[in-house]
């Protein structure tokens, strides 16, 4: 997965602020998602998962609002013939927005955890991972098909 992060990095980086800062934080969230298994149950735990939640949390928010807004508009201006085809990837990515939002409720704020608890806790961070894997894969669709055909125009 963080390998996907960096060749799409390399792909679309320094053509936008806005994209190659998502990117950015997509990159951390995958480091942090990729150290949580590895993570100390207790205040280690609770600390890590709090600062993953809340990338999370920004990641979604600058994807939604800002990001996939810029490539639709700018799909819009260059009368893109793909734009329709990359509108019909928000729904599929919303999946993803709704199972991670989910998860920040329930995980965030992580109260003395039994056994079972983190065995649930450790379900779902598998289960977010794919779901998070999958929804790079169509951000990176997205980003081809609006951003990348016209690249030269506006960089």
């Amino acid at each position: 997965m963080l390998e996907n992060c960096k060749d799409a990095r390399e792909r679309w980086g320094g053509v936008s602020t806005i994209i190659d800062h998502w990117l950015d934080e997509r990159a951390a969230l995958i480091r942090i998602l990729m150290e949580i298994p590895h993570t100390q149950v207790g205040e280690e735990l609770d600390a890590r998962l709090g600062e993953f939640c809340q990338l999370l949390v920004d990641y979604l928010s600058s994807g939604h609002f800002e990001v996939y807004q810029q490539l639709v508009a700018e799909g819009e201006a260059f009368s893109d013939s793909q734009l329709a085809e990359a509108q019909a990837l928000l729904p599929k990515i919303q999946i993803s927005t709704d199972l991670a939002l989910d998860f920040n409720d329930r995980f965030s704020d992580l109260p003395a955890a039994t056994v079972e608890d983190i065995r649930y806790f450790s379900e779902q961070v598998s289960k977010l991972g794919e779901a998070l894997a999958d929804r790079f894969e169509l951000e990176d669709q997205m980003i081809a098909m609006l951003h990348e055909t016209h690249r030269e125009a506006v960089s």
